[in-house]
């Protein structure tokens, strides 16, 4: 399995390694608002590549993620009164506002998923117990230092999904294809705000280490073996599938995988986030932002523009 992206050699300089350029990443960011409508019969359930697994990863993790986006909205509000610093404190409030959109359309295409048959209230139940009677129940220290874990956790995959588009492309649902598009390039808009939120209010590493391995246990092993009831539960025949259990492998591949799937490829930056000194910043995204926006946002030619309702730029206070 090989994946190119087409805009791969426009970006050497990106994908060398982490190069620290905080002054490249956005300062204040918009808040977007889009409106997909999705249609059950439209949904393609092969999203990812045509592969069923892989595919049902990515629609576990969108249900998922909606109460991990509900979480890091909380925390982000509780924790912005205690910010000090204005240009900081106005980007919590985009961030927040960003993830509250976030949240509401996943959650609209959650229910176009359930109307397909896949197990989206036993999926809601399940996140509803983790995080009601788990993440939810931490201390605000601990959810400070979740919050920082789990957006570094969608920054990584913002990276990697900037850097092979094409994946987008393989299906025909354009609706799938502008929400997770448009997701990605606010994940990786909004990076480094939690973290910096967590570092002003906190700094501590022990504290930051825990967080990470509370969202990674969560994205890479929760929600993954979770995916893999969504193909017998949507199709029981699968059970039996020669053809299913052929393509097993390759989804494996699509997301594990160690050259080119999406953790498997991302686990140095990943782990980085251990490096005491580590910030979401040395990894320069700023050549995929100023690609991407041009890309999605174009008035005429965007991906999102059909989508486009309007955006807001939070007031920066003194």
């Amino acid at each position: 399995m090989q994946i190119i992206s087409p805009i791969k050699k426009a970006f050497s300089s990106v994908l060398a390694g982490p190069v620290f350029n905080a002054a490249k990443q956005s300062a204040i960011i918009p808040i977007r608002h889009m409106k997909f409508e999705f249609e059950p019969e439209k949904i393609d359930p092969k999203f990812y590549m045509n592969a069923e697994l892989a595919s049902a990863y990515f629609a576990s993790l969108s249900i998922f993620l909606t109460f991990g986006e509900d979480l890091v909205i909380d925390t982000a509000r509780y924790h912005r009164d205690f910010v000090k610093d204005p240009l900081l404190k106005q980007r919590v409030t985009s961030l927040i506002g960003q993830e509250a959109l976030h949240s509401k359309l996943h959650e609209e295409m959650n229910d176009a998923y359930m109307a397909i048959d896949l197990p989206v209230k036993l999926f809601r139940t399940l996140a509803g117990y983790v995080f009601d009677y788990g993440f939810n129940r931490l201390p605000q220290p601990m959810k400070l230092s979740l919050m920082a874990g789990i957006e570094h956790f969608t920054a990584v995959l913002a990276e990697y999904m900037m850097n092979h588009e094409q994946i987008f492309f393989d299906s025909q649902d354009e609706k799938q294809r502008a929400i997770w598009l448009w997701h990605m390039l606010e994940e990786s808009e909004h990076k480094d705000i939690a973290y910096d939120v967590f570092q002003n209010l906190s700094n501590n590493y022990a504290l930051r280490a825990a967080g990470f391995f509370a969202a990674l246990t969560t994205i890479l092993v929760l929600i993954s073996a979770a995916s893999l009831v969504v193909p017998f539960y949507r199709k029981p025949s699968n059970l039996i599938s020669g053809a299913y259990w052929k393509d097993v492998p390759r989804s494996f591949q699509l997301i594990f995988g160690l050259k080119d799937g999406v953790y498997g490829s991302s686990w140095k930056h990943i782990f980085d986030y251990l490096r005491p000194g580590f910030h979401p910043n040395d990894y320069d995204t700023s050549a995929f932002l100023e690609y991407y926006k041009e890309r999605l946002l174009h008035p005429e030619t965007g991906v999102l523009t059909p989508y486009f309702i309007k955006e807001f730029t939070p007031a920066l206070k003194a």
